[in-house]
């Protein structure tokens, strides 16, 4: 609800003598530290930005210059007091935000300074400590407004008297207050559509009624329950947002609405048709004592029966994740047949069973991540169940196989998720002895699948082809201890579209992994693992970014810079390895190459001795025993190498000085020539 400044203009900013910012008719002075209106603007300013600022009265000569203006901004100022004839000269202000101000001090002076805006249209009174007494003051006489914002006030009750003649309000925006009770405060407000009520106080809402609303947000309350007036007429409603409340029952809709979004996240919702030790509470109604002053009243609710009453048909998300839902009452999705996004994760589902009754033809993605899922049940020949789905988030749940086939349903399944899981994938060995190979899931031939997670599920001894026929760019193995224990020949089927991969805590060693063949890869997590030497086969990769913390590696290869790698890489994670202060060639060489980021370049050290130390800034000490380091091992190696010439050369001479005589001999008779001798 917050007014947005700003001209959109895409012409070049001129700065005036005042040190505002001008473009066309808006002015922008926004932090310039000025303690009233600037005079030297431009006469027909339409826009005028004076936030951030240090203003406390604007006084009624303040802004007789300026006859055009139709939007002004206040915002974070000191303002104390508008004073009654301050905007006698603006009477075309459409736009006007005072938020994050002092106006209680004077409330009642700037209400009829407010009252002198016929054509007031949205404004913005935030932050102000307000109570509702002060609110119904300076918005009684602005019949004109369609947005309104008293946000973060101190507002506590409402009733009929506080907005009593805002009959053409459309929006209106009460968050972060202290509001506990609504007393009829809206039922004057008829072109209202969007009310925002979140961050107060509020512990139900009964006898909903405002037909004419299209978005109703009042999340982080505490409500325990919502209860719709019984009535058949339609309601305007299309998204409704309870998450963050203390529900304990799915909340009672408009029989009639035109309800898209349901927001329940966060909540302690259950089902009670029937209770974990079978007893059935089909017939069991609950009843609400609703008190209105001096008279009370029943109303008699079957919470799993008025469920059924409201017409769901129109319903694109239903988050009902962090509640306490162990079970779907039957038929309770068929209800539903436009859904395309259902989020039931952090919950107590043990089984959840996909059938022809609900079939969930338009659903998109579903999430049952988090829950205690050890069966996911599907209707034999149930080939119409998920047709559409595109995300499937089965993570951290119990669960060891899926239905057969239950992929070849999905003909547009697109991400998987199985993380924390006790799955293996097919086709697994049977064991010696045993006539059947054990449970697994198979996502062989699933073309359309290309993200697949399947962190932590104590994958071991991978092999033969548990890829083939898919298309899998995304592959999260990360946390799995055993599935590395042999090479990669079980990954080869998607050597050419892998492109992301996380092998991190694998017990990932040097000499079990070739990556040569994996050329489409541009992102490889091996952080975490036990890698002594930097994986020759990486260098002719074109990846854009490598994470190698948490390893073994004392240095990375001098030439890395200049590998297909060391040119492709844009970002490259290094911290937590055991360098070697005297062999950081590598690092001043990737500090040299343009584009790489390193985002943990501060945490990397290196070793000397039992010293930990940066390398980006090492000791001269250190720098001078590195380099006499360098220099004794040249010259052990010299010492080494120089008795082992001599004792050639010696060799030499001596067989030389024997065959002389011989050789003489052999020269003479070959050469004819006489000899002296």
């Amino acid at each position: 609800l917050a007014a947005g400044w700003g001209s959109g203009a895409a012409t070049a900013w001129a700065t005036s003598s005042g040190g505002c910012e001008l473009v066309q008719s808006t002015a922008d002075c926004t932090r310039r530290w000025l303690s009233s209106v600037p005079r030297n603007l431009r006469g027909d300013t339409e826009e005028l930005l004076l936030d951030d600022n240090t203003i406390q009265v604007l006084g009624n000569a303040s802004l007789l210059l300026y006859d055009q203006l139709r939007c002004l901004g206040l915002t974070k100022n000191r303002l104390e007091l508008i004073e009654p004839g301050a905007f006698l000269s603006s009477q075309g202000l459409h736009v006007l935000s005072l938020a994050d101000n002092l106006l209680f001090t004077n409330y009642s002076l700037t209400a009829a300074a407010l009252s002198a805006l016929p054509a007031l249209r949205t404004l913005d009174l935030a932050g102000n400590r307000l109570t509702e007494d002060m609110v119904s003051v300076l918005v009684g006489k602005l019949s004109s407004l369609e947005s309104l914002s008293v946000a973060r006030n101190i507002i506590m009750r409402l009733d009929s008297s506080v907005f009593t003649n805002l009959t053409q309000l459309l929006e209106l925006n009460l968050e972060k207050n202290y509001i506990f009770e609504i007393d009829q405060a809206f039922e004057g407000l008829q072109r209202l559509q969007r009310l925002n009520l979140a961050y107060n106080y509020l512990p139900c809402i009964a006898e909903f009624s405002l037909t004419q609303l299209r978005v109703l947000n009042v999340s982080n309350n505490v409500i325990e329950w919502f209860l719709s007036l019984e009535t058949d007429d339609l309601f305007e409603l299309e998204a409704l947002d309870l998450s963050h409340n203390h529900l304990l029952f799915f909340p009672v809709l408009p029989r009639q609405s035109k309800l898209r979004s349901l927001l329940l996240k966060d909540n302690k919702v259950s089902f009670y048709q029937r209770l974990p030790n079978g007893t059935s509470l089909a017939d069991v109604t609950v009843q609400f004592l609703l008190i209105d002053g001096n008279s009370t009243s029943v109303t008699t609710v079957s919470l799993w029966d008025e469920i059924c009453h409201s017409n769901l048909s129109s319903l694109r998300l239903l988050d009902m994740s962090q509640n306490q839902v162990w079970y779907l009452p039957e038929g309770f999705l068929a209800q539903m047949p436009s859904l395309t996004h259902l989020k039931l994760n952090q919950n107590c589902l043990e089984t959840f069973h996909l059938s022809e009754r609900d079939p969930l033809a338009m659903l998109t993605e579903l999430d049952l991540s988090q829950n205690q899922l050890v069966e996911l049940e599907a209707e034999v020949g149930a080939g119409d169940v998920l047709p559409n789905l595109q995300l499937f988030n089965l993570s951290t749940n119990r669960l060891r196989v899926l239905p057969p086939g239950v992929f070849t349903y999905t003909r547009k399944i697109a991400t998987v998720d199985l993380s924390r899981n006790r799955v293996d994938l097919c086709p697994q060995p049977a064991a010696a002895g045993e006539a059947e190979s054990p449970p697994c899931v198979d996502i062989r031939g699933v073309e359309t699948l290309t993200h697949l997670s399947l962190a932590g599920c104590g994958l071991w001894g991978l092999a033969g082809h548990p890829f083939q026929g898919t298309s899998l760019m995304h592959l999260d193995l990360s946390d799995n201890h055993q599935a590395l224990s042999g090479d990669l020949e079980w990954l080869q089927d998607l050597a050419l579209t892998l492109q992301v991969l996380s092998l991190r805590n694998t017990s990932l060693s040097t000499t079990t992994v070739d990556f040569s063949a994996f050329n489409s890869l541009v992102q490889l997590d091996l952080s975490r693992n036990s890698l002594t030497v930097f994986p020759i086969s990486l260098g002719i990769l074109k990846l854009r970014s490598l994470d190698l913390r948490d390893n073994c590696l004392p240095a990375l290869p001098l030439d890395v810079a200049r590998t297909p790698l060391g040119r492709s890489l844009q970002e490259v994670y290094l911290s937590r390895n055991p360098y070697n202060c005297c062999t950081l060639g590598w690092w001043d060489a990737l500090q040299q190459v343009e584009g790489l980021h390193i985002p943990d370049r501060w945490e990397v050290t290196c070793s000397y001795g039992s010293r930990t130390l940066s390398p980006r800034a090492l000791p001269e000490p250190v720098l001078r025993s590195c380099r006499w380091r360098t220099a004794d091992l040249a010259l052990f190696y010299l010492v080494l190498a120089l008795p082992t010439c001599l004792t050639l050369l010696v060799a030499f001479v001596v067989v030389f000085l024997m065959l002389k005589q011989k050789l003489l001999k052999m020269v003479k008779s070959r050469c004819g020539v006489s000899s002296p001798y």
